[in-house]
C-alpha cells in the first residue's frame, strides 16, 4: 500500500497547505495548521459505517425497537448512562488524574466479564500494574482480558481476533495511527485514532469505553470534535482527595444529560451511594445564621443540598464575591436584586457562599435559598433547621416557579423537613401537599425577606 501523501488544514479558515507552516497564507492565523489525510476515492472508507447503511428509507419503514440494555452493576453509573450499556455505543470518561476513571471501568470490565467477553486495552500501564489494582480492589481471578499497546491498527487487529463484547481504551490521548505522522496526542493523532475506534466499535456491535484526559481548565484534552463523534461524554467531578466522587452525563444519546452519580471511594474501589441527599447535608446540633437547605435537581433525581453563606464588613476598596458550587455572576445579580427590591445593601460586605459536599448547582432553583442565607448571615438570624427553600428570583423583585416543584416537596418531606419557602405558582393543590409539611408560597423578594 502506497504511503498517503499529508496534508495541513487551518483550523480557523479551513484551507488546505502542501507543508507546515507557523501562519496560514489565507487567514493569517498564527499556530492553526493542524496535519490531516487527504480525503479520495481510497481513503473516504475511513469514514463510513457510523451512521449504518446509507439507504434512503421512509420513517414507516424503519424499526423503533429500543436499543437493549445491559446492566453494569453499578446503579449509579447505570443511572448516568441512561439505564444501562447499549452495544455498540461509544463513552468517553474523562476526569483529573487519579480520580478513579480506571479503578470504575475495571470494576465495571469485571462485573459484565462474568457474562460477555471483555477486553481492557491499556497504553499508559503494564499488564501488571493493571492486574495488581484488581486483585487489590478484590476483582477475583481473570475478570477480563489485558492488551497493552498503542498503536491503533495493532488494536484493531487484535480486537478482530478477540471478538469483545465490551471494551476500554485507557487512553485515546496514547493511541496513535501510523498514517500520521505527529506525536501520540496530538490533535490529529487523537481524531484519527477516535474515529477508526468509533468506526470499529458500530460495525461490531461493540461497547467501547475512551478513557480521555483534561486539562488544567477541566474540560478534555484534544480536539472538541471528539466530543460529537461519540455517543455519550461523561465527566469526574470533585477533589481526588476528597471521598466522594461525582460523575456527570455531558452528552448522552441513548438518556437524559446532566444526570448525576455519586461514588464513594473505599478500599475495594467505588461504590455506589444510595442516599446521596445525606451526604450534602450537615444536620448541626442547633440553628445556625447563614445556612439553608436547598432542593435541586440532577437529571430525573432531586437532591437536598445545604446552601452557606458568610457575610462580614469588608475592609477593602472592591468587597468579595466569592461562590463554590455556584455562578459568581448569578451572586452578584442577587445582591443587586436584594438592594433595590429588599432595602438591603451589601456594598460595604463581604459574601462568601458554599455548598455543602462540593456539589455544583447550574439551575437557577437555588436563587431563594442564596438570599435567605445570606440575609440570614447579615442579621445573625439563623433559620429553623426543618426549614428547606427553592426558587428563581427575578430581576423586577418577582420570584419565579421552577419545574417539578412536587418531586422536590416530597424528597423533603422524606428527610424530615417540615416547612417550605416555595413559589406562590408551585403551591400544589391541597390533596398533594405532603404530610405534616407547612408551606410558605411568596411572591415578591419582600415577602421573602418577611420570613
Amino acid at each position: 500500500m502506497a504511503k498517503l501523501k499529508l496534508q495541513y488544514q487551518c483550523s480557523a479558515c479551513g484551507s488546505l497547505h502542501n507543508k507546515w507552516a507557523g501562519q496560514c497564507g489565507d487567514c493569517g492565523e498564527w499556530n492553526s495548521l493542524i496535519e490531516s489525510l487527504p480525503i479520495d476515492e481510497k481513503t473516504s472508507s475511513r469514514f463510513s459505517g457510523f451512521a449504518g447503511q446509507s439507504v434512503v428509507q421512509n420513517m414507516d419503514d424503519i424499526s423503533l425497537k429500543e436499543e437493549p440494555r445491559t446492566p453494569t452493576g453499578i446503579s449509579e453509573l447505570d443511572r448516568v448512562l441512561g439505564g444501562g450499556l447499549v452495544h455498540g455505543s461509544v463513552t468517553l470518561i474523562g476526569g483529573d488524574p487519579g480520580i478513579g476513571k480506571s479503578t470504575l471501568l475495571s470494576q465495571t470490565l469485571a462485573t459484565l466479564g462474568q457474562k460477555m467477553k471483555a477486553l481492557y486495552v491499556t497504553g499508559e500501564e503494564s499488564l501488571q500494574q493493571v492486574t495488581l489494582r484488581a486483585r487489590r480492589l478484590g476483582l477475583g481471578d481473570n475478570p477480563f482480558r489485558l492488551l497493552t499497546e498503542t498503536g491503533v491498527e495493532k488494536i484493531l487487529q487484535m480486537a478482530k481476533t478477540e471478538k469483545p463484547q465490551i471494551m476500554v481504551i485507557d487512553s485515546i490521548q496514547t493511541v496513535y495511527t501510523e498514517l500520521l505522522q505527529s506525536a501520540p496526542g496530538a490533535v490529529a493523532q487523537v481524531r484519527e485514532s477516535a474515529a477508526q475506534l468509533v468506526r470499529f466499535a458500530k460495525q461490531t456491535n461493540t461497547a467501547l469505553f475512551l478513557v480521555g484526559h483534561v486539562t488544567k481548565e477541566g474540560t478534555l484534552a484534544g480536539p472538541r470534535v471528539l466530543e460529537h463523534m461519540v455517543d455519550t461524554v461523561l465527566y469526574f467531578e470533585g477533589d481526588p482527595g476528597e471521598r466522594y466522587r461525582m460523575i456527570r452525563a455531558v452528552k448522552n444519546r441513548f438518556g437524559a444529560v446532566n444526570e448525576l452519580g455519586l461514588f464513594a471511594m473505599t478500599e475495594q474501589g467505588l461504590k455506589a451511594v444510595s442516599n446521596p441527599s445525606a451526604i450534602f447535608l450537615s444536620r448541626h446540633d442547633e440553628a445556625v445564621s447563614g445556612s439553608i437547605v436547598n432542593v435541586t435537581r440532577e437529571g430525573n433525581r432531586p437532591l437536598l443540598v445545604e446552601v452557606q453563606a458568610l457575610v462580614d464588613e469588608s475592609h477593602l476598596a472592591n468587597p468579595r464575591r466569592v461562590t463554590l458550587g455556584l455562578d459568581q455572576n448569578r451572586l452578584s445579580m442577587l445582591l443587586a436584586v436584594l438592594h433595590r427590591h429588599g432595602g438591603i445593601a451589601m456594598y460595604d460586605q463581604d459574601v462568601f457562599i458554599n455548598m455543602v459536599g462540593g456539589v455544583k448547582i447550574t439551575e437557577t432553583a437555588a436563587d431563594t435559598a442564596m438570599l435567605l442565607a445570606i440575609v440570614s448571615s447579615f442579621r445573625n438570624r439563623p433559620l429553623p433547621k426543618n426549614m428547606m427553600t427553592f426558587g428563581e428570583v427575578g430581576l423586577a423583585g418577582e420570584i419565579r416557579p421552577v419545574p417539578n416543584g412536587q418531586d422536590r416537596l416530597k424528597e423533603a418531606a422524606k428527610h424530615g423537613f417540615t416547612q417550605a419557602v416555595i413559589p406562590k405558582d408551585n403551591m400544589p393543590k391541597k390533596a398533594d401537599i405532603p404530610d405534616g409539611m407547612t408551606l410558605l408560597p411568596v411572591h415578591r423578594v419582600s415577602e421573602l425577606l418577611d420570613i
